[in-house]
């Protein structure tokens, strides 16, 4: 006879990995947290920020391509581990051109124009490529045809290195704003449920004030409060979506309490502490988990909104919602793509949580 569990987690996770939308959602959401680790290494322009502008190939559409001088940067190596995952802070200069000569002593290129007439001319002599001996060798070690997969934005920046580099952005601030909220949340949703009477009346109180504040202007009055900055954002964005936790904490308590086993451990002397850690959130913290995938969405969507205000993460770091900000009025201007694609991004990501929070709910639900 085959041997069934009855464990309540199997039985969760088996129910989670027949839905297909949960699975994938969930393997999309891996994929992006590797890109995000790793988004330096994937990137094609790894400088800090992916700032590397060439303003002569501004708003180019996807797929341009362009002849490229790579002129090596003359100071010290970095840190091999900082530059893989942090970005090069020094990095060669890259002249966008149309034609280049190959000189005695050096050689003389004409910059990129994209009307087709003759761009500036600038020479640069043998001694500037510590590669090469000759002149001759020049355009095979640093003239290349670089491709700009996602086209470039209004500075020239390469759009894929910055979607690529704007990933951490948005999953930091969901992690950490969620983090913040279940810490708040969790406890003074417990403590309400559990003690009742005027510590839950003091927390309810607080609970209601808080609900009643509009969420972006709360975020807004936080972070000019804290002051603009990346870290700032996060702490505005938990500090305000810790309401809906509290509550449903509170009344997950309030219904758990009530059970003999919790009646027991108070009879055996336990410490309200270890009741309400070790006996009653454990059995209470199922909606909260599906509340933690819908306020991930939330706090990727409001992140989004504060950079596209100019409140969120400050230029020149990547963001999202920063993309769209700078683009918005290129939709109207023949070049859509340059909101569109950031705006994709986040929807894609934003949908994701909701589809991993509807997979928990039915994997969760004792009913089915």
């Amino acid at each position: 006879m085959k041997y069934t569990s009855t464990s309540l987690t199997k039985l969760a996770l088996r129910k989670f990995r027949k839905n297909f939308w949960g699975v994938f959602s969930l393997s999309f959401l891996i994929l992006c947290v590797l890109t995000a680790i790793f988004a330096y290494a994937l990137a094609p322009d790894d400088s800090k920020n992916a700032n590397q502008m060439h303003l002569s190939i501004h708003s180019k559409q996807p797929g341009f391509k362009v002849q490229m001088l790579t002129i090596p940067s003359v100071v010290e190596q970095e840190n091999g581990f900082s530059s893989f995952f942090l970005g090069k802070k020094n990095v060669a200069t890259e002249i966008p051109i149309n034609s280049f000569d190959i000189l005695s002593e050096g050689i003389a290129i004409s910059e990129y124009t994209s009307d087709g007439t003759a761009g500036l001319q600038k020479e640069y002599p043998l001694s500037v490529f510590s590669k090469v001996t000759s002149s001759e060798d020049i355009p095979k070690q640093y003239i290349s045809e670089k491709k700009f997969l996602l086209g470039t934005d209004k500075y020239g920046r390469d759009l894929l290195s910055r979607m690529l580099i704007g990933i951490r952005i948005s999953l930091a601030i969901g992690f950490v704003a969620v983090f913040i909220s279940l810490v708040i949340g969790i406890t003074l949703g417990a403590i309400a449920g559990y003690f009742g009477g005027k510590v839950d009346a003091a927390i309810m109180w607080l609970i209601n004030v808080t609900w009643s504040i509009p969420t972006l202007l709360l975020v807004i009055a936080i972070t000019l409060a804290l002051g603009k900055g990346f870290w700032q954002v996060f702490i505005a964005v938990g500090l305000t979506m810790w309401v809906e936790v509290a509550r449903v904490v509170r009344g997950q308590v309030m219904s758990v309490k009530q059970m003999q086993y919790v009646t027991a451990a108070r009879a055996l002397g336990y410490t309200d502490f270890r009741i309400i850690i070790k006996h009653i959130l454990p059995n209470a913290l199922a909606p909260v988990i599906i509340i933690s995938a819908a306020n991930f969405a939330g706090a990727i969507l409001i992140e989004s909104g504060l950079s596209f205000l100019g409140i969120g993460a400050q230029p020149p770091m990547p963001s999202w919602g920063g993309i769209i900000k700078d683009h918005y009025s290129y939709i109207i201007l023949g070049k859509p793509y340059l909101a569109v694609i950031p705006g994709l991004a986040i929807m894609s990501l934003v949908t994701a949580f909701m589809l991993i929070g509807n997979a928990l709910r039915d994997a969760l639900d004792v009913k089915t």
